[in-house]
């Protein structure tokens, strides 16, 4: 449960003056088997961090959140490392793997800062157009979303699947941004409006989108993976994509009631013809339209059971309010003694 139940109860707490304006910035990245990509990703945030407070300069400081999701690599080593030689570093260990929405959240929820900026490990995003996100959200912006306006880094299978993803929530009327993943900066009104939410089938992107907060985009180019292998393998994205369309959307269940009272009608017609056909001393010879309607009609019933299905089993997990993620573990940076 992200959110306690007061919070739940209650409106959006409004956010304080000082906060209006992103003094104290924090970036959340979640990681999974990403040891290869920790070094160059501290090294690359200090860089666009420093050309931002250059950019800025009312800006007063950073933190770098880094979770680790259950990594069975070096992963945690390194970024628990990095949290006691940094003061700006903290390192979160989840007790298991929980994925990718769940991590973010765990990270999105620790992050102390008044302007939170969430990327990945790899770098894929260019994190260089951080800078435009600061100055969108100096000017007002409460959320400000990382567009993809060139995959051509990707591979022509993701290109075409994640289009293909895209145009169908679409279809099924859930309010995505076309091209944005998790790349994106939330002002501290909405982190604490995300707060109040108590989903267990998370799907950040479509449920930050809904806030309705003023926001604005940043486009840039996806960049290509240099270290390490990407741990969003197809079974991963394919759960991420049914979690978006059962999270905001119904129709699938309305178009089984479609699809249902249009095979009533076609039915009932063929009824009709059966008795005017037998009533006249004809016959209907072969056993082929028979076995086709037979198998027809059940196979729509099985996937009309198994979409209802799918809607009840997460029904029940909601019902459970267990929690998004449990962490096993945090690091920060010791403070010398007097």
């Amino acid at each position: 449960m992200i959110g306690n139940a007061a919070q739940r109860l209650g409106a959006v707490w409004p956010v304080s003056p000082s906060a209006a304006r992103p003094a104290m910035v924090s970036f959340v990245v979640p990681c999974f088997n990403e040891a290869a990509n920790i070094a160059p990703l501290l090294a690359a945030l200090d860089r666009v961090w420093a050309t931002a407070r250059q950019e800025n300069p009312g800006l007063r400081g950073c933190e770098i959140v880094l979770v680790d999701d259950g990594s069975t690599d070096a992963t945690w080593a390194l970024i628990a490392d990095a949290a006691t030689r940094r003061p700006d570093t903290v390192a979160i260990r989840l007790s298991r793997n929980f994925g990718h929405q769940p991590a973010l959240l765990a990270g999105l929820m620790a992050a102390t800062g008044d302007a939170v900026i969430s990327l990945d490990a790899d770098l894929q995003d260019d994190i260089a157009v951080i800078p435009r996100m600061l100055a969108a959200h100096l000017r007002g912006d409460e959320i400000v979303f990382g567009v993809r306006e060139d995959r051509s880094a990707d591979t022509a299978f993701k290109r075409i699947t994640a289009q293909g993803y895209y145009r169908l929530l679409a279809a099924l009327g859930v309010d995505v941004l076309h091209n944005h993943a998790d790349f994106r900066l939330m002002g501290r009104k909405s982190i604490e409006a995300l707060r109040q939410h108590g989903e267990a089938n998370l799907y950040l992107r479509g449920l930050i989108r809904s806030f309705g907060f003023r926001s604005s985009v940043v486009s840039y180019a996806r960049l290509p993976r240099c270290r390490g292998e990407s741990g969003y393998t197809l079974r991963r994205m394919l759960l991420l994509a049914l979690d978006g369309i059962t999270s905001f959307s119904v129709r699938p269940l309305r178009w089984i009631f479609y699809l249902g009272l249009v095979i009533s009608v076609l039915a009932f017609g063929y009824i009709l013809y059966a008795v005017f056909m037998a009533l006249t001393g004809a016959t209907v010879s072969g056993w082929a339209s028979l076995v086709v309607s037979i198998y027809l009609i059940g196979g729509i019933q099985i996937m009309g059971i198994g979409i209802l299905g799918e809607y009840l089993g997460r029904t029940y997990m909601e019902t459970k309010r267990r929690p998004p993620f449990l962490i096993d573990e945090v690091q920060r940076h010791a403070k010398p003694g007097p």
